[in-house]
């Protein structure tokens, strides 16, 4: 935390362990939780033209299996965080794991779109409850002064699955066939059970009379300045992403998406390795300076017609100052949050799904009505109200100083 935020009362006193090393095995297994959470919301984008196939059904219908796992953690994100507060927290994790085993064989082996449909939102909201959990937990596990740290590695599984799942899912199921693939999601899920019952710790939830309802949390100083800047921000990446292929080809660079995002997920990494080792000392300093780097790749990607290399080093330069935003608005978050962090985690997780279909609503609005050309001017508002944000937060939110 913060050097003298109230917020420093964010992990009770018999959670931090003596040993100053981080628990890596526990941490991981935490960061498998996020990957798998991740692999089953975007695997069906890889596998469209076979689920399509498969299940009789158009590809814009096989679309919707990913807008139902979205509205999934949207719209029970908050509730059910808020209802397990007093349960115990590994056991409630593993109650997200299994969602992730049922649901995803489910899926396996559905032969109706109107049950996966189910399937699907049902597996969103095992993983709305499981991010709602990860960064409470990390932080639980380890002193204040690493939970910064802690929470890098925590939540490393969601680049990886973003960069590497997903063609790697894509590639099985050109293999083994799309139902397998989600099979062989359900055994790794149940193999995650099983790690995180070896490595990460149970802690007790919250006693009844001291759980901080959700209205309590949001009016809680920073944390709804931070909710706004992963509004903004977010909302800008994903208008980019979402669409980064016509982007690419108004460029003159179609053939070469797959090497475009490759450089994306490994420069995010990168991020990431950064943010874990700079984020209990410079926390503030880093989201200014990844929201400056994001404007500068923005201002190159809108050019008209940037050379192959200016795209490729602007790419590289928006992986790097976005891989490491979520560690960076997750540690915010609960450092402003204290004892709510559980349920800003949910509220987190909900205003970040809304600005992905948010994102992909008004990318699509402009690439209908303006083309292209209209997503840098839109895309660098969103960066600097975020940025202005995130300057004014500076008691509160995005404290400055280490924590």
């Amino acid at each position: 935390m913060h050097q003298t935020c109230p917020s420093a009362l964010a992990a009770p006193a018999d959670s931090v362990p003596v040993d100053q090393r981080l628990p890596f095995s526990g941490l991981l297994a935490l960061a498998m939780t996020g990957f798998i959470a991740i692999l089953s919301e975007t695997l069906p984008a890889g596998l469209l033209g076979q689920i399509a196939d498969g299940m009789h059904i158009s590809q814009a219908m096989a679309g919707q299996w990913v807008t139902a796992y979205a509205l999934g953690s949207l719209l029970t994100a908050i509730p059910l965080v808020t209802l397990t507060q007093g349960w115990w927290r590994r056991r409630t994790l593993l109650l997200a794991i299994v969602g992730f085993i049922l649901f995803n064989g489910l899926t396996a082996v559905s032969q109706s779109n109107g049950l996966t449909l189910v399937a699907r939102f049902l597996t969103g909201a095992a993983a709305g409850l499981a991010w709602g959990l990860i960064a409470g937990h990390a932080r639980r596990m380890v002193p204040v002064a690493r939970q910064g740290k802690a929470m890098a590695v925590a939540m490393v599984g969601a680049p990886i699955a973003l960069s590497l799942g997903v063609p790697l899912g894509t590639w099985l199921g050109e293999w083994l066939g799309w139902r397998a693939t989600f099979v062989l999601v359900m055994l790794a899920s149940v193999l995650l059970a099983v790690w995180v019952l070896r490595a990460v710790p149970d802690f007790p939830g919250q006693v009844a009379g001291q759980r901080p309802g959700a209205w309590q949390v949001l009016r809680t100083p920073g944390v709804a300045v931070v909710l706004l800047v992963i509004l903004a921000w977010v909302l800008g990446h994903n208008i980019l992403y979402t669409y980064i292929v016509p982007l690419l080809a108004a460029a003159g660079m179609a053939a070469d998406t797959g090497l475009v995002l490759l450089t994306f997920g490994l420069a995010a990494l990168a991020g990431i390795a950064l943010v874990g080792l700079w984020v209990d000392r410079h926390l503030r300093l880093l989201v200014l300076l990844s929201l400056a780097g994001f404007a500068v790749a923005t201002l190159v990607l809108a050019q008209d017609a940037p050379s192959s290399w200016a795209v490729h080093l602007s790419v590289a330069l928006w992986g790097l100052t976005y891989g490491g935003a979520p560690t960076l608005l997750q540690t915010a978050c609960a450092d402003a949050a204290g004892e709510g962090v559980d349920v800003a985690q949910s509220m987190l997780v909900t205003v970040w799904n809304s600005a992905i279909a948010l994102g992909g609503v008004a990318g699509g609005l402009l690439l209908t009505g303006s083309g292209v050309s209209a997503f840098g001017s839109v895309v660098l508002v969103a960066i600097a109200l975020a940025g202005m944000l995130a300057l004014a937060g500076r008691r509160a939110g995005f404290v400055a100083g280490g924590r």
